[in-house]
């Protein structure tokens, strides 16, 4: 990656922070527990960039503009909104439930020789 494309990355991670702290504090929170979530969880592949985020972003301030708050945009389970996003994505939870059952087919195999 070059040095410019970096930079640029960095310019655009930030004006992303600065959208973020413009929005209501209930927007803020919701939005940074999405965040950990996400990192936690997946998805394995993002777009380039800050594409998932930027769309929960828009998302928020749509919902702040027009003056609801985040659980009615979001839902009472937040957990399940982030899960409705990544309903077509790969995460790396999918990933951890292949191997185990990946090294649990292998174990029954070589018990069985």
């Amino acid at each position: 990656m070059s040095i410019k494309k970096i930079i640029e990355g960095k310019k655009d991670w930030r004006a992303h922070v600065s959208r973020v702290k413009a929005l209501p504090q209930d927007y803020q929170i919701v939005y940074k527990e999405i965040e950990k979530y996400l990192f936690k969880v997946g998805p394995v592949e993002l777009k380039e960039g800050i594409g998932l985020p930027l769309e929960i972003l828009s998302f928020f301030e749509e919902g702040a503009v027009a003056g609801k708050g985040v659980l009615e945009v979001t839902g009472t389970d937040v957990a399940a909104f982030c899960d409705g996003l990544l309903e077509e994505s790969k995460t790396y939870a999918d990933l951890y439930q292949e191997a185990v059952n990946q090294k649990v087919d292998k174990a029954m195999k070589n018990k069985g020789t």
